[in-house]
């Protein structure tokens, strides 16, 4: 997928409203939809989608909830502990995605509900 395209690198961060599989399966769909919305992205274009979690979020799999989405079997997903800092945002799911984005198009990394406060330069409201 290389030709003409430039692998980026895309952040993003949400937050969960509770520990549960139904809030954290909400927050991650969300995210997973702006990140592929804002940055024009089809399956083929992603190439990897590490998801990280505070502490407080143990209910389910986040890369288990984004193995669903269409076109995403050949993305490589992993899950791992976020690292506890004291005063970090509480109930917190991070990513980091690996993408092929065409050279001219600016990458976009959605923050949305609280984590907007980790970085209100990228959020979108």
């Amino acid at each position: 997928m290389s030709q003409g395209f430039v692998l980026r690198a895309l952040r993003g961060a949400t937050t969960a409203d509770a520990n549960t599989t139904e809030a954290i399966q909400l927050a991650v769909a969300e995210l997973v939809d702006a990140l592929v919305a804002r940055n024009g992205l089809e399956g083929e274009q992603l190439v990897s989608v590490t998801f990280s979690v505070t502490h407080d979020l143990d209910a389910c799999f986040p890369a288990a909830i984004a193995r669903r989405q269409t076109g995403w079997e050949q993305v490589a997903l992993l899950d791992c502990q976020q690292m506890a800092v004291a005063g970090d945002l509480p109930r917190c799911i991070r990513l980091l995605a690996h993408a092929w984005l065409h050279p001219e198009r600016v990458p976009v990394h959605p923050y949305l509900r609280e984590a907007a406060r980790l970085r209100p330069d990228r959020a979108q409201h």
